[in-house]
């Protein structure tokens, strides 16, 4: 299996859940169905495209490397011709993930990968505002399913959010397809991500069974911080 792994680094994300029109939640990582529309837009699919549907075969892990703040917007909204209505909006602030898509079809993973780099549709972070900050960070495994990619890839969270953590290995959450992560102690559950149609007249989504689990990962400014630290100030003079 070849696995892509995307970096989602924004001032703002949001990723939608099941909510009504006055108040919009974010999920606290990206849904497997954000994933899946962010490829199918850089593919060039539209909405109604049959093709969207066969990119839920990809496998899937999410790794939470700098989990966001929630920022509520307040937005008053012109319902009817003098009649407004009020709304809330959650959004992740200052967060950073890394998503995972792996497929035993390499080609396919190129394709991803190279229409990432050159998108047919603008590309964003769960809300059509909420834009990459800056072009995309990806990265090809070959021979690793997403779970292990994510696994063995370094810490990726930004770097005064390393530095705030004074330990030399940090614990993160591991999000993924469950049959990525079979053995019972890990949490499972379902997770309403699995694209049926984006059609904006009748979307749709279907569940999916997920499990989770907490890796550790090596903290290189830790590493760097602490280095060199064993030094006589004297011999400067």
């Amino acid at each position: 299996m070849k696995t892509l792994t995307i970096n989602f680094n924004s001032p703002l994300q949001s990723y939608g859940n099941e909510a009504s029109f006055s108040r919009r939640t974010s999920s606290d990582y990206p849904s497997k169905s954000a994933v899946i529309g962010m490829l199918a837009a850089a593919m060039g699919y539209r909405r109604d495209d049959n093709r969207i549907t066969a990119l839920n075969d990809l496998k899937f892990a999410v790794r939470v490397d700098q989990p966001g703040r929630t920022l509520t917007d307040y937005q008053t909204v012109e319902w009817k011709k003098g009649t407004r209505k009020i709304t809330y909006r959650d959004y992740l602030q200052d967060a950073v993930f890394v998503a995972a898509v792996g497929s035993d079809d390499s080609q396919l993973i190129d394709e991803l990968a190279d229409a990432l780099r050159h998108p047919k549709f603008q590309l964003f972070l769960g809300r059509r505002a909420n834009v990459p900050a800056g072009p995309l960070k990806l990265h090809t495994v070959a021979d690793e399913n997403p779970v292990q990619a994510l696994s063995n890839l370094e810490w990726q969270a930004s770097t005064w959010f390393q530095r705030q953590k004074k330990e030399s290995v940090v614990s993160v959450d591991l999000i993924a397809d469950a049959d990525l992560l079979p053995k019972s102690l890990h949490t499972s559950g379902l997770a309403k991500d699995n694209v049926i149609s984006f059609d904006q007249r009748h979307r749709q989504l279907s569940f999916r069974a997920i499990a989770s689990q907490r890796i550790q990962l090596t903290n290189q400014s830790f590493e760097k911080t602490t280095a060199g630290t064993d030094h006589d100030v004297f011999n400067i003079i």
